[in-house]
């Protein structure tokens, strides 16, 4: 109960106080995650590395998704470990970057073993950064082999990194009222040694919230921000194209799961969205989560799993708009602040 009321409070914290350090996830040992990022067209990679596979699956919860092997996913299908999932910018085209992190663990002895090669299986999803930056700068074949070939246990950053890069946030009114975001970290484990973490880009079309409700990124007017969903209410859409959106995470965990297990935690994380994000699952989102589990420690009780998922998972988009920057010409929600004092 003790460990309970502990974690209860930890979450309850301002983020600011909870002095977070995100390579605490690496308390998971056989997690590396690789990180490649292009400043200049604002797009990116990240690659969660699991080189002695890892048991997964996928919840797709957006009506815009771009993903990499999901079918794979299901639980009643053969393959049940991943050697990597890809979160990556650069819309469709940035599921090339999920073909050279393949190249890269094929090149070091990484894969299923089909008895004639090892195959790496590699899933991931893809988030519209195209409209921020340069839309002719996407993650390709190389990016994804240097993301897989940096990935290591250590330096792992927030912000405006990786599939982070060119996230943004609050399109209700359209791109030139949109808040800058990023990729967000957030992690706990418990006394018994169960770790539980989450990895998110937050690309969303909706805003951003805290535990209160009150707005901490997203839809912006001259006066700060103000709340997409209201707008919404009063008749307000996105003009043009609206696909430029999509959440994409992953919940990793060192517990034992299946498939049809992962998929519950994946299923139970999408809370965190729901919580974190207004409006969220849209017909303008692809919003999807890999849930993967390394089988380190042993089985756990899967409704205690899901609850913590979406917990630290709401906490991690929290963090992946307040530790981003300025870029692409939208202001980071800490320059908002700073223009309302």
């Amino acid at each position: 109960m003790k460990a309970w009321l502990a974690l209860l409070a930890a979450l309850a914290l301002p983020l600011s106080a909870q002095n977070y350090d995100p390579n605490a996830l690496f308390a998971i040992k056989q997690l590396k995650i690789g990180q490649i990022s292009d400043h200049t067209g604002l797009t990116g990679v990240t690659v969660l590395r699991f080189d002695q596979g890892a048991t997964a699956s996928v919840d797709v919860r957006g009506a815009a998704p771009g993903t990499r092997e999901t079918d794979l996913l299901k639980p009643e299908n053969l393959v049940d470990k991943v050697h990597a999932i890809v979160l990556s910018g650069g819309s469709a085209f940035g599921l090339d970057a999920m073909s050279g992190v393949a190249r890269q663990l094929e090149s070091e002895g990484i894969g299923f073993n089909t008895g004639v090669a090892r195959v790496p299986i590699v899933t991931g999803a893809v988030l519209f950064d195209l409209v921020v930056g340069d839309p002719k700068a996407r993650p390709d074949a190389a990016m994804g082999q240097a993301a897989a070939k940096a990935a290591k246990r250590s330096g792992l950053t927030e912000g405006n990194v990786g599939a982070g890069t060119g996230a943004s946030v609050g399109k209700i009114r359209g791109m030139e009222h949109a808040t800058k975001s990023g990729l967000g970290v957030y992690s706990v484990q418990l006394d018994s040694g169960l770790v539980v973490g989450a990895v998110v880009a937050v690309n969303a079309w909706g805003d951003v919230v805290d535990r209160s409700g009150q707005l901490l990124a997203g839809t912006r007017d001259e006066n700060g921000f103000i709340p997409g969903t209201a707008l919404i209410f009063q008749g307000a859409n996105e003009p043009g194209f609206v696909g430029k959106n999509t959440t994409i995470g992953a919940i990793v965990t060192n517990a034992t799961l299946t498939k049809a297990e992962a998929l519950k935690v994946a299923q139970m994380a999408h809370d965190g969205y729901a919580r974190a994000i207004r409006p969220v699952h849209t017909m303008n989102d692809g919003d999807a989560i890999f849930a993967a589990g390394t089988g380190e420690l042993g089985p756990v009780n899967i409704n205690t799993l899901g609850v913590i998922a979406a917990e630290v998972m709401e906490t991690a988009i929290h963090r992946a708009v307040q530790a981003a920057e300025s870029a692409g010409g939208l202001p980071a929600a800490s320059d908002v602040a700073k223009m309302n004092k």
